[in-house]
């Protein structure tokens, strides 16, 4: 009887997570198993005013698992995309694998695209994420069957790598190292908002961002989850639609957000011009195809205010930040007005 209880409660577990969901105090950087599981890695240095990104979108569809892969750079306007047919995800920590493609795990991530599309970088002096309770989706984290959730695992890092962008090889050591992810039932929502900035005056200070539609059968809300590492490692954390509402106004060039809790507020403000924006991908999993999806600022303006309690404790300007605008129609207009043609808004689909 005790063997067949505990199969029965390690089945609900089971059932539980790859709904999306983790209980409190769980560990959201392990495989979840649903349909779409972004991986995102976000490098800043400041100083040469350079940012490289990279992506890994694991699919899984009825036709089986693929990838979403991405290499991208500020200033040089450099962009890799490509859909690659082998995806794996490790079931007990942080790793996500595209064959020989994609290998990126808490510490290292190599990506290799292309000749002109390649990273290899090692992550030191790593500032994870600070709080077990639950991750940057607040209490969202743990209500089963949302079409998304986000938890920005890495605050902070210290990159040692090299990165192969276009025509360019950028020698990456000592930027400030980003990541994140998220993951859904049915891959991204219908629009949504991002942002994330790093490059303060202060090295230490890290901002992050997302909100959109959420749904749960019928149960359809919009919320926006905001997290600010403070330089001197208090971690921030608004959102939760109760007791620390955020509202958000966005459009593809302009980003203004006010959150506030019993005692903290915090004010965003960022902007972008959309001729220098790229366009990223954003999977299909059940159609096995990527498809423009998301107005991505890399090297835009964001200014944060944080008062407790009325006073400004920290105020800060970034100007290498990364906001993104997303939704699929938006993205495929954008796209056709830029002239590149239909063969650049659905990408083909990925062949077995």
């Amino acid at each position: 009887m005790t063997s067949v209880l505990g199969n029965a409660v390690d089945s609900l577990k089971q059932a539980y997570r790859s709904s999306g969901a983790d209980r409190p105090f769980g560990d959201p950087l392990r495989s979840h198993g649903v349909a779409m599981e972004g991986y995102f890695w976000r490098f800043t240095d400041p100083v040469s005013g350079r940012v490289v990104l990279a992506l890994n979108g694991a699919n899984d569809g009825a036709r089986g698992t693929w990838s979403t892969l991405g290499l991208a750079s500020h200033p040089n306007g450099f962009l890799h995309t490509c859909v690659h047919p082998l995806s794996a995800t490790a079931p007990d920590s942080l790793g996500v694998f595209a064959g020989d493609a994609f290998q990126g795990t808490a510490d290292r991530l190599r990506v290799d695209l292309a000749p002109d599309a390649r990273l290899d970088v090692e992550v030191r002096d790593a500032v994870p994420w600070p709080r077990r309770s639950f991750g940057g989706s607040s209490v969202f984290q743990s209500v089963p069957a949302l079409n998304q959730y986000w938890h920005p695992w890495l605050l902070g890092g210290s990159a040692h790598g090299r990165a192969v962008v276009g025509d360019e090889t950028w020698e990456l050591d000592g930027w400030s190292v980003y990541a994140e992810k998220n993951w859904g039932k049915g891959g991204f929502p219908d629009s949504w908002w991002w942002g994330q900035a790093q490059g303060f005056a202060e090295p230490s200070a890290c901002v992050a961002f997302a909100g959109g539609e959420v749904t749960a059968g019928p149960i359809r809300t919009t919320v926006t989850a905001v997290v600010v590492l403070l330089p001197d490692g208090r971690l921030i954390r608004l959102g939760d639609p109760v007791v620390s509402p955020v509202r958000a106004e966005v459009t593809d060039e302009r980003w203004v957000l006010r959150g506030r809790s019993a005692q903290w507020r915090v004010d965003i403000e960022g902007s972008g011009s959309l001729d220098q924006a790229h366009v990223l991908p954003v999977p299909l999993p059940g159609e096995r195809r990527n498809v423009p999806g998301a107005i991505e600022h890399m090297g835009a303006t964001m200014h944060v205010t944080v008062r407790r309690r009325g006073r400004i404790v920290w105020e800060g300007t970034s100007d290498l930040a990364a906001l993104e605008h997303g939704a699929i129609d938006r993205a495929r207009a954008e796209v056709l007005r830029r002239g590149h043609g239909e063969d650049a808004v659905d990408a083909p689909p990925v062949r077995d």
